[in-house]
This record gives C-alpha cells, structure tokens and sequence, in this order.
C-alpha cells in the first residue's frame, strides 16, 4: 500500500514537471513570436535568454533564501498575551491558521470549547531557555 502511494506520488511529480516544462517552451515560443517581428531573429532569441536568466536569477534568489531558514529573534520572554500571539502567528503561520480555523468551528459547535482553548493557550508551557 505504501509502495503504490509513492509510486503514485512520484508518477504525479515526475507529470507535473512535464507540464510545467511544457508551459515554460510554449511561454519561451510565445515571447520569440512576439518580439521577432521587431527584432529580428537574434534579437528575438536574446530576448528570450534574457527572460530564461531572470527567471532562473528569480528562483535562486528565493532559492538561497528559503536555504538561509528563519530569522533568529531575540531570547525574551514575551510580555503580554497579544506578544504570545504575534510571536505564535509569525513561528507557525500555518499553524495558527489551522489551529483558528478549528477553534472557530468548534467554538460555534459547542462555545464552552472556547473557554479551554483560550485557557490552554493563556496557560500554554514555559518557554525554552537558550
């Protein structure tokens, strides 16, 4: 079972890459037509190297910054709980999100859920010393 699910996700990446190498000749096409006309044949295809080396600059840039990984705070301890709260928010964005989501739908399930969610975050743990 777990075999086919990793042949299956390997089968749909390995089609998305085909899709989107497709997406990037015909969009490499489309900007040759459009600029042959004015340029010429060289200009066209210099065009085209240029838009090819932007993107590639484009994605190692957000490539070398995704690599650097996430900002180091200051070790304090956060003050209040709308500090608790930004500083959750900005750690696990999509955590929070989920964890927002959820609360809410339980809370208009049944609102005394709201309380212990409030009360666990409010509570919560001590902060790890560094």
């Amino acid at each position: 079972m777990i075999l086919r699910r990793i042949i299956l996700f390997l089968a749909s990446a390995a089609a998305l890459a085909t899709a989107a190498g497709v997406i990037v000749v015909a969009l490499a096409y489309a900007l040759y037509a459009l600029v042959k006309p004015s340029l010429g044949p060289a200009g066209g295809a210099a065009v085209v190297a240029g838009a090819a080396a932007l993107l590639i600059g484009l994605l190692g840039l957000v490539m070398a910054m995704a690599a650097r990984g996430p900002r180091r705070r200051r070790n304090r301890e956060p003050e209040t709980i709308a500090e608790r709260i930004t500083d959750f928010v900005r750690d696990k964005p999509v955590t929070a999100i989920v964890a927002s989501v959820v609360t809410g739908l339980m809370a208009v399930r049944n609102p005394k859920y709201l309380g212990a969610a409030f009360r666990a975050f409010v509570e919560g743990r001590d902060w790890p010393k560094s």
